[in-house]
């Protein structure tokens, strides 16, 4: 593989991040609703809610990972969720992905002081679910992962 270069996006890279990240999307047959306007309001604005680190060779995009912290008292220490990692077709299977989730968990632990690392990986990806396993990662018991959507939060009263 060519020599990667990895770098924390800005936001002007939010385009070329949303493009990036619809592409997840489209990969794993999932509706993307964000948008590059989205992301610059959320990753770029007065208290950001994400970081994203951008993955090049020779100044295209062949990676991306998405990811923000999260304090959890059960492990008494700040947990870093990768919410999106997208590899380019064309670097799967070449090791960019456990690159990527390293060059995360450095910035993580320099940004907020990390200590784990958590994502979600879908049933019906199984050959993400192997590489995960190969890197370590294993599924969480005796919880279960629960939304309340939009109409739900208006019901309760968060007026989304």
């Amino acid at each position: 593989m060519t020599k990667v270069h990895f770098r924390i996006a800005e936001r002007h890279d939010a385009g070329r991040l949303n493009a990036a990240l619809a592409a997840l999307s489209a990969d794993l047959g999932d509706v993307y609703r964000a948008s590059e306007a989205g992301l610059i309001a959320a990753g770029w604005g007065a208290h950001p809610a994400f970081r994203a680190l951008l993955a090049e060779v020779d100044g295209v995009l062949v990676g991306a990972a998405l990811y923000s912290p999260v304090y959890s008292t059960s492990r008494g220490c700040v947990v870093v969720y990768v919410s999106d990692l997208w590899i380019a077709s064309t670097q799967r299977g070449a090791g960019l992905g456990r690159q990527m989730l390293s060059a995360v968990l450095r910035d993580a632990t320099q940004v907020w002081s990390v200590r784990w690392m958590k994502l979600t990986v879908y049933d019906t990806s199984p050959a993400a679910r192997r590489f995960y396993d190969r890197l370590g990662f294993h599924p969480a018991h005796g919880s279960t992962e629960i939304y309340l959507d939009e109409a739900g939060c208006a019901t309760l009263g968060g007026d989304v």
